[in-house]
């Protein structure tokens, strides 16, 4: 992985602004949606100030938290409607911390794989067993072996976990979708952020070691000498380990790197159908529609 930047370790303050609009040809008569756009408070992470906007005006909009402890939003619609627009806009202060990478070869693959996960047993369960999105299959458990042997160093291990993944496959919008399987990514070597953070958990399950799908915002900069144009960042996902400390590293194998102070989290679970940032069902007659997500990561003043 990338060496860690102590300056990407010292306090942040972001505001994110995620705009999610369905442009309909035929009226909706009614849609009911989840909405999962809230930031998590983490022991590194702390929400200062959050809104959530929707139009047309719903008939009932509540929050509940899921049981993988998400802020999760019900919305509910019952007026005629050619466009439906959420927005949601979010101040977070995070604090990361630098880990010590070295410090993990203390412990085999195999010994941290023997240790409870971390937290509740039900929920360390959930993210050892195959899931929706990740399931067990012969090329990935080959894979998981290579780069995680059960006699070799933990923090050596899955340093060559996330560069392997970030080495042999391409970045490509457009190939994957939402339901692509980790054996159609194995075949195609390419995809994007959810195919490569679903590929790095599957191989973790594979030789059991506790990990989980994480939604977020990475701060991004633009090419030197141009601005930044608005809405032009994106949600980001990435994968995070259970270690036998009782503690979660979170690695983001689109960049090789750890998830330091300039990963915004909004929620973990399973996989990505677990913290979709929003979906539904709608009742009406037409066959079409447009979705247009804008996004923005800005980095204010304490």
């Amino acid at each position: 992985m990338k060496p860690l930047d102590p300056q990407h370790f010292e306090r942040r303050r972001y505001e994110v602004e995620h705009v999610t609009a369905y442009d309909y040809t035929s009226d909706v008569r009614a849609s009911y949606g989840r909405a999962c756009l809230r930031p998590r408070d983490t022991g590194t992470q702390r929400v200062l100030e959050h809104r959530i906007r929707v139009s047309p005006e719903p008939g009932l909009l509540s929050e509940h938290t899921d049981l993988f402890g998400n802020a999760s939003h019900y919305v509910e619609i019952q007026q005629p409607h050619r466009r439906l627009e959420v927005a949601k806009t979010s101040l977070v202060q995070v604090d990361a911390v630098t880990p010590d990478l070295s410090a993990l070869d203390r412990w085999t693959v195999a010994e941290a794989a023997a240790v409870p996960p971390p937290g509740d047993p039900t929920l360390g369960a959930a993210y050892l067993l195959p899931s929706a999105l990740i399931r067990a299959t012969g090329g990935l458990r080959e894979r998981a072996l290579a780069a995680l042997p059960p006699d070799a160093p933990l923090g050596v291990s899955l340093d060559r976990l996330i560069t392997g993944i970030y080495t042999d496959f391409t970045y490509a919008s457009g190939v994957t979708n939402v339901r692509t399987s980790l054996a159609e990514l194995l075949e195609l070597k390419a995809g994007v952020c959810q195919d490569f953070a679903h590929l790095a958990i599957g191989c973790l399950r594979a030789v059991g070691l506790p990990a989980r799908y994480v939604s977020g915002y990475l701060e991004t900069q633009p090419p030197p000498g141009r601005p930044k144009l608005r809405g032009a960042d994106a949600t980001h996902a990435w994968a995070s380990v259970g270690l036998p400390d009782g503690t979660w590293l979170d690695l983001d194998p689109t960049n090789d790197c750890v998830a330091d102070g300039r990963y915004v989290t909004t929620a973990w679970g399973r996989d990505y159908r677990d913290v979709t940032p929003l979906k539904g069902v709608i009742f009406t007659e037409g066959t079409t529609s447009s979705l247009t997500v804008s996004v923005d990561v800005h980095r204010v003043e304490d």
